[in-house]
């Protein structure tokens, strides 16, 4: 499937013209029908007003006279011919009886004259016509050299001194007709139609559709977007309206919950700080040691805890920035250095100190537990990817995606001493995320273990 036929403007645009020509097709074939049976009806009763006139001629006429009358009275579509025997051997079915009245009324008699009917469909033969002329059999082949279906009418009228008038006629279902015009007719209305349609689909519904769903990925990305304006038909509206009370809740929910996470912190350095002095007057000395060391590790903690709460809190602008010069940028200011691979050119739109700060732990926990940190950079589709590799031990497969939980530790498969609070791949996973990314873990087929952060293209 195109991915320009999920657009749901092109969809309507196909639906209106798929209706037009459907509308066109329809009305064309109920035209051209009814037309048939129109030239049908009127050929069949010129044909039974002719076969009228004619046996009302030959019964007044004198005998020597019946040849002439029937030869000036045939044509290329109808022939005349008098016999003993009529050539319909039936009585009229009831659908022919519109012809054999037509006959009675022309005639001008109420008695119980014989009339016999017969209408059929005729095969693509050429009517057999003994009494004409060359001339007019050629003429006769070439009207009826079409393709088309045609009816043939079969009529025998009774005469006086025993005789009957039979009359064979056939004429062709009319062609399907649509002049040029039409078509220009047809195509200024699907212009037109499509004008307006594509106008009001663009201003009212479709616009208002995009804009909902680019403020929607802004805010997936942690983006200050303003309120959208109501406009569009009543159900774009609403959800216009709703959009926005969501994007007010959601803003209220977390400020709410990193102004909590924050005073928290901030609470917790009073009683560290006093646990701290208790601690330094313990006399013995390694009750004193374990004591300090775990004030210190609840410190340090805190601390963490506290920078969390002030990056999310942070109201830093998103910026679009060369991911390859950044990371380069980058690798001049980390005191602990890392290599980096020169990959393509590639742009993201990123907040620069919060992405710094994710990656900063990713390449410092790969130093810390892997003694090297490689960096390398490339993108795909809508995502650029930046990956740190080391040369640790790695992680077991069914702890990838626990080191990611706040506090967890795993010293006894990568760390070789104690380090870290347990805060920094959880804080660089809640950074990516907030910008429309994700970290994940995996370990390299040869050693070590791999960190990609992925970041959305500008």
């Amino acid at each position: 499937m195109l991915r320009w036929l999920d657009s749901l403007r092109v969809q309507l645009v196909l639906l209106v013209i798929a209706a037009l020509v459907l509308a066109q097709a329809l009305s064309l074939w109920l035209f051209v029908d009814e037309r048939s049976l129109a030239v049908r009806a009127a050929l069949g009763f010129e044909a039974a007003s002719r076969a009228a006139n004619v046996a009302r001629l030959i019964e007044e006429a004198p005998i020597s006279l019946q040849p002439a009358i029937l030869r000036a009275a045939n044509s290329p579509l109808v022939r005349f011919d008098l016999s003993k025997s009529p050539a319909v051997d039936h009585e009229t079915h009831a659908d022919n009886g519109a012809v054999e009245e037509r006959v009675r009324s022309l005639l001008g008699q109420s008695s119980q004259r014989e009339i016999r009917v017969e209408l059929h469909e005729a095969d693509q033969g050429i009517l057999p016509m003994p009494h004409m002329g060359p001339e007019m059999t050629q003429m006769h082949q070439a009207m009826m050299r079409g393709k088309l279906s045609a009816i043939e009418m079969q009529l025998s009228i009774s005469l006086t001194g025993e005789q009957w008038l039979n009359v064979a006629t056939r004429f062709e279902r009319p062609p399907l007709q649509w002049p040029w015009y039409s078509f220009v007719s047809f195509g200024m209305t699907a212009a037109l139609i499509l004008i307006v349609a594509c106008w009001f689909l663009l201003s009212r519904l479709i616009r208002p559709l995009l804009q909902i769903s680019q403020a929607a990925d802004r805010l997936g990305r942690g983006e200050n977007v303003e309120p959208l304006p109501e406009m569009g038909p009543s159900e774009v509206r609403n959800l216009t309206r709703t959009y926005n009370r969501m994007q007010e809740r959601l803003g209220l929910f977390i400020a709410d919950r990193t102004q909590l996470l924050a005073a928290l912190g901030h609470d917790l350095r009073s009683p560290l700080t006093a646990l701290r002095i208790r601690a330094e007057m313990i006399d013995d000395d390694e009750t004193r040691e374990r004591v300090i060391t775990s004030v210190e590790e609840m410190q340090g903690m805190v601390d963490e805890t506290l920078a969390f709460a002030k990056g999310m809190a942070t109201a830093e602008n998103y910026e679009a920035v060369d991911l390859g010069a950044y990371l380069a940028c980058l690798q001049s200011d980390m005191l602990d250095s890392f290599t980096l691979e020169e990959g393509e050119k590639v742009t993201v739109r990123i907040r620069p100190q919060s992405v710094r700060r994710a990656l900063r732990n990713l390449i410092e926990n790969a130093r810390r537990y892997g003694e090297t940190a490689h960096v390398t950079y490339h993108h795909y589709a809508e995502h650029a990817f930046v990956a740190v590799s080391d040369n640790g031990p790695g992680i077991p497969e069914t702890d990838l995606e626990k080191v990611f939980a706040p506090f967890f530790r795993l010293e006894r498969s990568r760390s070789r001493e104690t380090g870290g609070t347990g805060l920094g791949l959880s804080i660089a996973r809640t950074i990516a995320r907030a910008h429309g990314g994700d970290v994940s873990l995996s370990n390299r087929p040869a050693a070590g273990l791999m960190a990609t952060m992925k970041l959305p293209i500008e």
